[in-house]
């Protein structure tokens, strides 16, 4: 692959059971653009994620995926663009959100509420409630009813409020870094809950992180989005298939990559790698090559924001 060119990867690849038709997408984001002044925060951002999937929303502090988040969750309105869910666009038509459920990394629950009270609160705002499984829920996780939330661990609170989230019963469930400030042993019983869910009911889930490992064993589609850009968009089966890293001596590296779709290159002293889209070996001998896990790619992808952004748009002129 060269510059200027998105990686994905075929949606029709996956065996997973979805509740959309397949011409239906959970999210759509066409040319969307969000701008602070004369800062874009998002910029030229096109991407569709299937319904069904378990898509993580991978990219460093600052790169722009709280903003994505919030635009398709209707918080935010564009600049220039368009973002659907379900077919639906956010903003425009009514029905958009009405399957939508979004926990931002804050968790906004009312401290000095008891979890009872916050279980009538997201009640009384919810036109698909769900209270026998909330209640159900926070049962098997022996979170008090009576509790205040205040009182309640770090990992007790995220618990609860993506139980509020389930219990509304989404098709899409946006999640804004959940995990951030958990332990390892909270954050492994959080994602735990969340895969029973999926499994449950097949919703679809966006799942904001950087850390990459708490993603490895639940998320099957991958989003790279880097200084406001997407880098990478598809299946991740698909995306670790298709790419490989080459390495071999540096004096032959132009040779080498004039038979490939290179990604990154990067020369150290006589030593040249190469990240390449294909698994045809190098012609050259003393080159091998080896596939690469899923954090490996991605901070190779990180480390070179312009190495594969969508192409390019023309500029959007500044007031």
């Amino acid at each position: 692959m060269t510059a200027g060119t998105a990686a994905t990867a075929d949606p029709q690849q996956s065996g997973t059971t979805t509740t959309e038709p397949a011409e239906r997408p959970a999210l759509e984001a066409v040319s969307l653009s969000k701008r602070y002044g004369r800062h874009w925060a998002l910029r030229d951002c096109t991407l569709t994620i299937p319904a069904g999937r378990v898509a993580a929303l991978v990219g460093p502090n600052g790169s722009g995926k709280t903003t994505l988040l919030h635009l398709a969750v209707g918080l935010l309105r564009p600049t220039d663009g368009q973002v659907e869910v379900f077919g639906a666009a956010v903003g425009h038509d009514a029905q958009a959100l009405t399957r939508v459920a979004f926990l931002a990394q804050e968790k906004p629950l009312y401290r000095n509420f008891r979890v009872r009270e916050m279980l009538r609160f997201g009640r009384d705002l919810t036109p698909r409630w769900d209270g026998d499984l909330a209640r159900q829920r926070l049962e098997e996780l022996e979170i008090p009813l009576d509790r205040k939330v205040g009182r309640l661990s770090g990992g007790q609170q995220t618990q609860v409020a993506l139980t509020l989230a389930l219990a509304k019963q989404p098709s899409l469930l946006v999640l804004d870094e959940p995990l951030a400030d958990l332990d390892p042993l909270a954050r492994h019983d959080v994602t735990r809950h969340l895969m029973a869910a999926v499994a449950e009911t097949g919703m679809t889930v966006l799942l904001s992180s950087h850390v990459v490992p708490d993603l490895e064993d639940t998320c099957d589609w991958l989003v790279v989005l880097n200084r406001g850009r997407v880098q990478v968009s598809g299946d991740i089966g698909a995306l670790l298939e298709s790419h490989h890293l080459l390495i071999g001596p540096a004096d032959s590296a132009e040779a080498v990559a004039a038979g490939h779709q290179v990604v990154t290159r990067h020369t150290a002293g006589r030593q040249t790698s190469m990240l390449v889209r294909g698994s045809e070996p190098a012609a050259d001998p003393r080159w091998i090559g080896r596939p690469l896990g899923l954090e490996e790619l991605v901070l190779t992808y990180l480390r070179d924001p312009a190495a594969t952004a969508l192409p390019r748009q023309p500029a959007t002129p500044q007031n």
